[in-house]
């Protein structure tokens, strides 16, 4: 048993897990975190931080491609395959280091090996050489996160049916691939690989690709990827991949029971993310588990007193800055303060493919199933002369207002930047502005946010550049 007994243990660094412990340090808390893999957790080195490398990259291979739209000539560009992986990889170390630079700045303890709960408030911790540590502490929380799902006709094998790491990983660049599932991941990817010169096909499920965005936001991604040459097949499953060759070979069924078979080099399942749950001591402890996820009240306790859980390991979207903003009111609540509990609906989505998606709020068809009566303002970018001198006129923002009392219910953008546009929206809808109010906020011009005051002034009947 050690002999050092902490305020607060954290189990996991991602983004949940070193946000709340950097919280709990300042707020006088003498506080360890405990981490099996890399400081930062898959965000910064497997998820959220690589891949917009990646993005970054193939996006300037596609201006370099498109630059004499731009009245400028280039000669024999070519993608260096290993060097757009060696970057991303760079990137995501170096943001790693930085959370071990916070970590010694706010003198947070780091306990490295894998962390199981214990009973009476205790963290076992078994570093890479076996050796078992029992650290005490007053208040537990566990940040564990998740990891890439698998479907039964999916079984990754990381060589030809691979998950996000393997695909920000690759030795070399596969002239074709199959991406299974059209969340945030699965488009992701779809662009970066195919703005590099792979033939790529995306397999969805539902009956069209980003299925939680707005409809007319899945329907413009559509358009577009179509156009750029991804193939995009719907209401389609895949039951089977036989991998016995030198590719694969990928079997797939459409809503009308019609089977067809497509040939790639490689599948990326991209079928969303499973919660780090198992081996980390939950039943040793009591702590409850439900579909999944570890079961918590509003400000993260679970059924045993001491312990709490975050980020992926609980009901919610499956975010970073979800984990981060839980993470914060958990702590604040440890401290003796008064956190307000996280509004759920108010929480942005980022999908960073080309056009860059994001939302927040109710979509058109969920505030009319939930009973409004509604005012929906829409502004296309092709109207927008920032949009236009940038050569990025494609997509729209689309706000969504209760008509009776002007309450801003949602917000859907597709398009150049909007990823750093959301802000505003979420801003808004917190201080509860009302859409006249947005109207009437005068936004700079020429911008891309200057869409935001137009969808809303569209609304109301009152659009300038339409």
């Amino acid at each position: 048993m050690s002999s050092t007994k902490y305020d607060v243990i954290v189990v996991g660094t991602g983004p949940g897990g070193y946000v709340a412990a950097i919280r709990a340090a300042q707020l006088g808390l003498k506080t360890a975190v405990v981490e099996a893999a890399e400081l930062g957790g898959i965000c910064l080195n497997w998820g959220c931080i690589p891949t917009k490398a990646l993005i970054k990259s193939a996006q300037v291979f596609e201006y370099i491609n498109h630059a004499e739209d731009y009245g400028i000539k280039v000669k024999d560009a070519e993608v260096d395959f290993n060097a757009m992986i060696k970057r991303s990889r760079d990137v995501a170390g170096g943001m790693s280091k930085g959370i071990q630079f916070l970590l010694k700045k706010n003198k947070i303890d780091q306990l490295l090996g894998w962390g199981k709960v214990q009973p009476g408030k205790k963290v076992e911790v078994e570093d890479k050489d076996g050796k078992k540590t029992v650290y005490a502490a007053d208040h537990i929380i566990i940040a564990t996160g998740g990891r890439a799902r698998e479907l039964p006709a999916l079984k990754i094998d990381n060589e030809k049916i691979i998950g996000y790491r393997k695909a920000m990983t690759l030795d070399s660049k596969p002239s074709k691939m199959v991406v299974v599932g059209s969340g945030a991941i699965g488009v992701e990817f779809a662009y970066v690989y195919n703005s590099i010169g792979v033939e790529v096909t995306i397999v969805e499920f539902l009956d069209r690709i980003v299925p939680n965005e707005d409809e007319e936001v899945s329907k413009a991604l559509e358009k577009i990827y179509k156009k750029a040459g991804v193939k995009i097949m719907t209401s389609t499953e895949v039951t089977a991949v036989d991998t016995k060759g030198k590719g694969c070979k990928v079997t797939v069924k459409d809503k009308k029971g019609a089977e067809s078979t497509i040939e790639c080099d490689v599948v990326l399942s991209a079928v969303g993310v499973v919660s780090n749950v198992e081996n980390i001591g939950l039943e040793d402890v009591g702590i409850l588990v439900e579909k999944g996820k570890i079961k918590t009240d509003e400000f993260y306790k679970t059924n045993m007193p001491g312990y709490y859980a975050i980020g992926d390991v609980v009901a919610g979207p499956a975010l970073a800055h979800v984990a981060s903003a839980e993470g914060i009111i958990c702590v604040e609540k440890i401290a003796g303060h008064h956190p307000e509990a996280l509004d759920y609906n108010n929480i942005p989505g980022c999908t960073y493919c080309i056009p860059e998606i994001s939302s927040v709020g109710y979509t058109e068809a969920q505030a009319k199933e939930a009973g409004y009566e509604l005012k929906v303002g829409k502004f296309p970018f092709s109207a927008s002369g920032k949009a236009s001198a940038a050569g990025a006129k494609d997509g729209f923002v689309k706000l969504i207002f209760d008509a009776k009392y002007g309450e801003l219910l949602g917000a859907h953008m597709i398009g150049a930047n909007v990823t750093e546009m959301i802000a505003e929206i979420v801003a808004v809808r917190k201080l509860e502005t009302t859409g006249m109010d947005l109207v009437k906020t005068v936004h700079p011009h020429p911008t891309m946010s200057e869409a935001v005051m137009e969808a809303a002034a569209a609304a109301y009947g009152e659009v300038i550049h339409l």
